[in-house]
């Protein structure tokens, strides 16, 4: 059996919770990257968001350092400020928050679906105000959220719609992708995402104005890139437009970017076929509800979260606990916002959400990565069939 190297370096664990894939060519890509003597700003990141535009169908992409400097840039793009409110889903990481509050707006915190997860629509609205400025919908463990509903929300009060899309690449409706629905779309490169650049994140969107803004500000708000300084006139020539930001992405993690995307849709397959076969051995167990997936190729199945009922005999933590010492590292996604100290004091809402506290005793996130074997899984699936009372 395959025994995946446990990034802790434990060697009790044989499921690791996740495991990049990393390979020779994406090594080799790296290397050919660090030979250049230019290594920021340069030609590989247009690769990189040429290819990045091209698999989305958006008219622009922008490289950023991650996927909450993509949600901070978004934000301000929108010119989203203080006395400003963005409704964000309770239930999704910090970060989506975070940025809200980095604009010195106030994020507002809307419940969500019991089935999926993923914000809900009518929380949205019951938690909309005169001051409410836009709408940040997180695609959830790459499924696609009820996006077409919060366009039409955004368009009857004039709200912007920031898409987070940090489980969701290649995640699509009707042959869309997701982050082409909104005003943009902001991606994680994070080791834990379906293709990692180390960190890294992107921005689409199909507007001139918005990407024009992203590639000044994510560069301190100069107006010329390093090779236009660089190869005509003198390279200290330059104007700045805006207040920026340091949130550039690199020639090394974007060599890696491009070479990963040529494997994306396979490794997406890969997460497929696992979630299939958790399905199909889980589904049966008493108090174990697994996924409401819809097993089609529009599903990036970035994470695989079961929910523990009363009837399976044992909590949530104790089958935490179990799988532990059993080998198998497992997660919880996530701790509601409304729980962390600082969104207590700086966010609100209009109705506390109740389902993602609900959900937030019961869910658990199953070892879930393109390599995963089925006698990884295996595993798995017996340990928690062992632990039934």
């Amino acid at each position: 059996m395959k025994k995946t190297k446990d990034a802790f370096n434990n060697s009790k664990i044989k499921v690791p919770f996740v495991s990049p894939d990393i390979t020779r060519e994406d090594k080799a890509a790296i290397n050919k990257a660090l030979r250049s003597s230019l290594l920021t700003d340069g030609p590989t990141l247009q690769k990189f968001e040429q290819a990045f535009s091209k698999y989305t169908g958006s008219k622009y992409a922008i490289g950023v350092s991650n996927a909450t400097s993509a949600l901070e840039l978004s934000l301000v793009a929108l010119n989203i400020k203080q006395g400003d409110e963005v409704i964000v889903p309770d239930m999704t990481f910090v970060a989506t928050a975070s940025a809200v509050l980095h604009c010195s707006a106030t994020p507002v915190l809307a419940d969500v679906e019991e089935e999926t997860m993923n914000i809900s629509t009518e929380s949205i609205k019951r938690n909309l105000s005169s001051k409410t400025k836009a709408i940040i919908p997180v695609h959830f463990a790459g499924q696609i959220c009820n996006i077409k509903e919060i366009k039409k929300i955004a368009s009857a009060n004039n709200l912007f719609v920031i898409e987070d899309c940090a489980h969701a690449l290649g995640t699509k409706l009707d042959s869309k992708h997701v982050g082409t629905f909104g005003d943009t779309g902001c991606f994680s490169f994070y080791p834990t995402k379906n293709f990692t650049t180390i960190e890294g994140g992107m921005i689409i969107t199909n507007s001139k104005k918005i990407s024009d803004y992203v590639h000044r500000a994510r560069n301190h708000g100069i107006i010329k890139s390093l090779q236009e300084r660089f190869i005509k006139g003198k390279p200290w020539d330059y104007d700045v437009h805006d207040a920026g930001f340091n949130y550039r992405l690199d020639e090394i993690r974007s060599a890696l970017g491009l070479t990963q995307m040529k494997r994306l849709d396979k490794m997406n397959l890969m997460r497929k076929n696992a979630s299939k076969y958790y399905d199909s051995q889980l589904r049966n167990i008493q108090g174990i509800v697994t996924p409401s997936l819809s097993h089609d190729k529009e599903n990036s199945f970035h994470l695989y979260v079961i929910k523990i009922k009363p009837e399976y005999g044992i909590s949530r933590d104790r089958l935490f606990e179990k799988l532990t010492e059993s080998g198998i590292r497992t997660s919880v996604h996530y701790k509601p916002l409304q729980m962390f100290s600082i969104f207590r004091k700086k966010a609100k809402w209009y109705e506390k959400p109740k389902t993602s506290r609900k959900l937030y005793e019961e869910i658990i996130s199953l070892p879930m990565f393109s390599s995963i074997t089925q006698k990884e899984q295996d595993l798995v699936i017996n340990c928690i069939k062992n632990n039934q009372k």
